[in-house]
């Protein structure tokens, strides 16, 4: 595994911020973790990047204590932030040229380090934009700056964090792109946050939802997709008159509609529950102390 969590804990204080997480990210998979503000995110990736100690529990990546994690274990992880002060006058080639040369030292015989520069420029999307300064790039450009700068050292684990919050959509399609090529062809194990519910179905392999300081869901974006009572939402027209109905089997319901109506059904649609569905009703459900079967067998 490349992540491997095990009864993690964080107390502040008298506070218990993290009681018992549990999960694991294997090589090449794409993980997004998901939770309301204050779940204890920040305090979960932070533990993993070696920035914070936690009070109790098992940790490992890359197979390495992230608190006595040494310069070569660091070098094989990316980082990009929300946001980060960059410096304006540099030229985006020679910032990604200098930052590289600081991975040199811990290329091994299996892995090259750092990226090509020019290799690395493309694969963001800023060939036409390598001779530029950072100040005079555009919003969208500077974030594929900010993911060019976390794995200019050719990481084997990528942490993102919100990672296209405003971008505008052409942007935020290619920047998916990215992510898929990364994990596709790189083999990079990415572990991302974000409130884009639409962007996690698109880019995870597998949700965790991590509320109230546990994990209460994990799975695929299918898997969870479906974890709302299985409900579907049927709507359709018949005569003139819209009709909308939620049913357990939508087949079945659809079958037994156009026995009733031969003719005069139009406009028909099935709407299975979204993630976006099933991550607000998991996390009402927590809230308001209703564990589901899952979470409980999750603790």
């Amino acid at each position: 595994m490349v992540i491997e969590v095990r009864d993690l804990r964080m107390r502040y204080g008298t506070t218990d911020v993290l009681h018992g997480v549990d999960f694991t990210a294997g090589p090449g998979e794409v993980v997004a973790l998901l939770g309301p503000n204050g779940a204890g995110k920040t305090t979960t990736i932070e533990i993993l990047e070696g920035f914070r100690l936690p009070s109790d529990g098992h940790v490992r990546v890359l197979g390495v204590d992230p608190a006595v994690g040494d310069e070569a274990w660091r070098a094989r992880l990316g980082v990009v932030l929300q946001s980060w002060r960059d410096h304006g006058r540099w030229k985006v080639r020679e910032l990604l040229h200098h930052l590289g040369r600081y991975y040199a030292p811990y290329a091994t015989p299996h892995e090259s380090r750092p990226f090509d520069t020019d290799e690395l420029i493309e694969t963001v999307g800023l060939t036409g934009h390598a001779h530029k300064k950072i100040s005079s790039l555009s919003g969208g450009q500077r974030r594929r700056l900010d993911v060019a700068i976390g794995i200019v050292g050719k990481p084997d684990l990528l942490f993102l964090d919100e990672p296209t919050a405003g971008f505008d959509p052409h942007a935020r399609r290619d920047f998916h792109d990215l992510v898929h090529r990364l994990s596709d062809l790189e083999g990079m194990t990415i572990l991302l946050t974000t409130h884009d519910l639409a962007e996690a179905e698109k880019l995870a392999d597998r949700i965790l939802v991590l509320a109230g300081g546990r994990i209460i869901a994990d799975g695929s974006p299918d898997q969870l997709s479906r974890r709302v009572a299985g409900k579907s939402e049927v709507r359709w027209t018949h005569d003139g008159l819209r009709h909308v109905h939620t049913t357990d089997d939508a087949t079945a319901f659809v079958r037994d509609l156009f026995r009733q109506h031969a003719t005069g059904v139009s406009e028909l649609e099935v709407r299975r529950s979204t993630l976006e569905d099933t991550y607000l009703a998991l996390v009402q459900r927590h809230e308001s102390g209703q564990a589901t079967e899952e979470e409980v067998a999750l603790r």
